[in-house]
């Protein structure tokens, strides 16, 4: 099993996001793998780490999720892996929780989202992002 971080979904994956599907919840895997130091786009100048770039991007997005009424399920620090095998751990663990797709196409598109996405980009050196239904939650 091969395993490649990224910041942007290829086409592919994209189609798949765009395709019809149910109207209902969606949780959104995230593992996180941070840069050592942040590196904006743009060019300027920072001494902030991936992490603390990510964190300002992180405070921002709780309230583009509640605008399309999802919430913050779970955030936590990868301390070990108990089981299997990988070449090198994520550095954190988030899920969110969207009403929908349409709802996540929705807070991706909106001005406030756009605004904290540079911290995201600059924070990040890549992610996996995991599309899952809920087949038992326990706090929705």
């Amino acid at each position: 099993m091969k395993d490649e971080n990224a910041l942007e979904p290829t086409q592919e994956q994209l189609e798949g996001f765009l395709s019809p599907a149910e109207d209902k919840p969606i949780y959104m895997v995230n593992l996180l793998k941070y840069r050592d130091k942040a590196e904006y786009a743009d060019g300027r100048e920072t001494e902030l780490s991936g992490r603390q770039a990510y964190g300002l991007y992180g405070m921002g997005v709780v309230a583009c999720l509640e605008a399309v009424g999802g919430h913050m399920y779970f955030s936590g620090t990868v301390q070990r892996l108990m089981l299997g095998e990988v070449e090198d751990l994520w550095d954190d663990v988030a899920i969110a929780v969207y009403p929908s797709r349409a709802a996540m196409l929705e807070m991706i598109q909106s001005p406030a989202y756009q605004e904290i996405h540079v911290h995201r980009n600059a924070g990040l050196q890549g992610q996996l992002n995991i599309e899952t239904n809920a087949t038992v939650a326990l706090n929705p």
